[in-house]
């Protein structure tokens, strides 16, 4: 991993984010991109180019301003950071400074008081999750030791995730943590079989070219709630889960979840493209 890419809009859930950023990036030893997107209303842009140009060399200025004060932080010290600061509006033009600069990874804070599906839907969080080709990290909390020991994937097991599990589990790997994939039988979808859901896992691994990867099967009434029940038995220290850009999160994350499960879900999220 050479280069990570972090939106901020100099919250403090985009600190906590930042500091995730840092600590990876001195493990990886990667250099830190820091982006501020201005986002300059119709009413800005459409004045005459004089006006356009003052006034958004004023909003450029006090960005970097604000930078200045936000990168002071001691976790920053030794790291190669960048900022920048354009005013992109359309969160799929942040896809295309992760190409332009060849990010391995975006790492972004989100609030998770409306809940785990709340956290990502209509949120700028959810927005750059749906357009990016790049994995995207999810911090929720402040993590000042943060670490990686075990990585939960979990995922349906059809033949689309291959792709995502393959990435899921080099992702791991770089990140020297435990790959632990997980398939959660649901009772909405049939509640196969001990036999059938082997039966099933094993197909996806024979494809995958993955046959010696163990795959915990975990019975719940939804993904969520599995996801969250085994992570906090199981010492899980971030979820794992592939998605579709043209959905979001909805294909995967489907209902909502209890008030007591949504206030405990502070784990990391990685998501990964399909």
């Amino acid at each position: 991993m050479q280069h990570i890419l972090v939106p901020v809009d100099f919250s403090q859930t985009s600190a906590y984010a930042l500091e995730v950023a840092a600590t990876i990036a001195k493990k990886q030893k990667a250099t830190l991109s820091v982006i501020h997107m201005l986002g300059l209303s119709e009413a800005v842009l459409t004045k005459d180019e004089t006006q356009e140009y003052d006034e958004a060399k004023y909003y450029m200025e006090l960005a970097k301003k604000r930078f200045k004060e936000f990168l002071n932080k001691p976790y920053l010290k030794g790291l190669k950071v960048y900022e920048i600061v354009q005013n992109y509006k359309i969160f799929s033009e942040l896809n295309n400074v992760a190409k332009e600069h060849k990010i391995d990874l975006i790492v972004m804070g989100s609030h998770g008081a409306s809940g785990f599906s709340g956290f990502f839907v209509g949120s700028n969080t959810e927005k750059v999750v749906r357009t990016s080709d790049v994995p995207v990290l999810v911090i929720k909390e402040q993590m000042p030791d943060f670490n990686l020991n075990k990585i939960l994937f979990g995922c349906n097991f059809d033949e689309e995730n291959i792709l995502a599990f393959k990435k899921a589990k080099q992702l791991a790997k770089l990140f020297s943590a435990a790959f632990k994939p997980i398939y959660i039988n649901l009772p909405s979808e049939g509640f196969k079989s001990t036999l059938e859901s082997e039966k099933h896992i094993s197909d996806f691994l024979f494809k995958a070219g993955e046959s010696d990867t163990t795959v915990a099967i975990y019975n719940d009434y939804n993904v969520e709630r599995g996801l969250f029940n085994y992570s906090q038995k199981n010492g899980i220290d971030a979820i794992a889960i592939p998605t579709h850009g043209r959905k979001g999160l909805s294909h995967f994350f489907v209902g909502s979840i209890g008030e007591d499960v949504a206030n405990h879900a502070t784990l990391p999220v990685l998501t990964i493209k399909i």
